[in-house]
């Protein structure tokens, strides 16, 4: 057997540090991974929740400059100051009617008619008797025209003494006969064209006019209706149409009768209406009404409109702006309005702050007058959300947190 040399026995040592260096680096190298993903993650976290300022929004909003003189304010109704219910001053059947509800009509307009056929040959023999009466008259002139004539002569004769004094009477007599006869004639003609004028009144009273020029508002019977409007037949009807001039449309608000000494006739107002809430409307205290309402303690204000516009109807619901002056031909378009507190300077100019997808955007503006509560402001979106106070950290593009309200 051989000896073993030193350099052998070297060798033959197990070098555990050259097996174990790739087990080492793996587990590095994975602790290192771990370490950058949570660190990441932490950063996420806390850029998306500890960073994010918690803030305060307002919405931009629409404003009329007019806001910041109104005195006070009111609501009503729009009224038409001139309207009527229709209806025959005849009792009968309703056998024509030429309106709907829409429909516009003009002054002394036939918008419906009654059954008339007994009135109407009432008048037609009234119109006969008339011509009667009238040729009676025109027989009686003749004869007077006659008896005139025989007068005369006989007169001449008598003073010639060719006929005796009483053919003379004779003739007088018949003379003053066909006079008489003229007046009784006469009277007769005038009593017949009061009997046809008569019937005329009957047939105009099946017939239904329009007081003025008008709208139908309402069509309260149908042909074959029995129109009896001096009574309350069961199954009877009274007014046939309900008509109104609209060119009379005014607004009654029911205004506090501790508010009611800031008010006088013809001052000036703004009309809004609930069916148009984009239009604002000029008008004027008409009158106020010299009575208060004890139940609701207030005085009634007739407010007549200046500007007009054909989409207004009655009884549509309306609020009354009672003001300090007229409102001036650039103040009756609305502009954006937002908080003071929305407004800051930074970098000398002044920025406000949208919120858009939880970011808050830098937008430069300028600011204009002050209206109530707001100023108006330039450069920003009616409807824009925009942060009140904005903070040091409330940068462009930064993360924000909306406050819950």
């Amino acid at each position: 057997m051989s000896a073993v040399k030193p350099d052998d026995l070297s060798r033959l040592k197990i070098d555990r540090t050259a097996q174990g260096s790739p087990v080492r680096r793996r587990g590095w190298l994975r602790y290192g991974i771990a370490a950058i993903v949570v660190v990441a993650l932490a950063a996420w976290i806390w850029s998306r929740f500890a960073a994010a300022p918690t803030v305060e929004t307002a919405a931009v909003a629409s404003v009329y400059p007019s806001q910041s003189y109104t005195m006070l304010n009111a609501a009503g109704y729009v009224v038409p100051e001139r309207k009527a219910a229709l209806a025959s001053k005849a009792t009968g059947r309703l056998e024509w009617l030429g309106v709907l509800e829409g429909s516009r009509v003009k002054e002394n307009e036939v918008i419906a008619r009654l059954e008339s056929s007994d009135v109407r040959a009432q008048l037609a023999q009234a119109s006969a008797q008339v011509k009667v009466a009238e040729a009676n008259l025109q027989q009686g002139l003749a004869e007077l025209r006659d008896a005139e004539a025989n007068y005369r002569r006989s007169s001449e004769l008598l003073s010639k003494r060719f006929i005796s004094s009483a053919q003379n009477d004779t003739d007088l007599a018949r003379l003053n006969k066909g006079q008489a006869a003229i007046a009784s004639q006469r009277a007769s003609v005038v009593s017949a064209q009061a009997n046809r004028r008569a019937a005329e009144v009957a047939v105009e009273q099946t017939l239904i006019r329009a007081p003025f020029d008008a709208i139908v508002l309402t069509k309260n019977a149908d042909v074959g209706d029995n129109i009896t409007p001096f009574s309350s037949a069961a199954g009877a009807k009274g007014a046939v149409v309900t008509v109104a001039d609209m060119s009379t449309l005014e607004v009654e608000a029911d205004v506090a009768e501790s508010n009611i000494g800031k008010l006088k006739v013809e001052q000036p107002c703004e009309i809004q209406l609930d069916a148009l809430p984009d239009v604002r409307l000029s008008a004027v205290v008409s009158r106020i009404v010299p009575t208060v309402d004890r139940s609701k303690a207030t005085v009634l204000v007739k407010v007549r409109f200046v500007d007009r516009d054909p989409r207004v109807l009655p009884d549509m619901s309306a609020k009354v702006a009672f003001l300090e002056r007229p409102v001036a031909a650039d103040e009756k378009r609305p502009i954006a309005a937002v908080q003071p507190r929305a407004i800051i300077e930074r970098d000398g100019r002044k920025v406000a702050f949208v919120v858009r997808e939880d970011r808050a955007h830098r937008v430069e503006v300028t600011t204009g007058r002050k209206l109530g509560d707001l100023i108006e402001v330039r450069g920003l979106k009616v409807g824009d959300r925009v942060v009140l106070d904005p903070g040091e950290r409330v940068r462009d593009g930064a993360a924000v947190t909306l406050a819950k309200k």
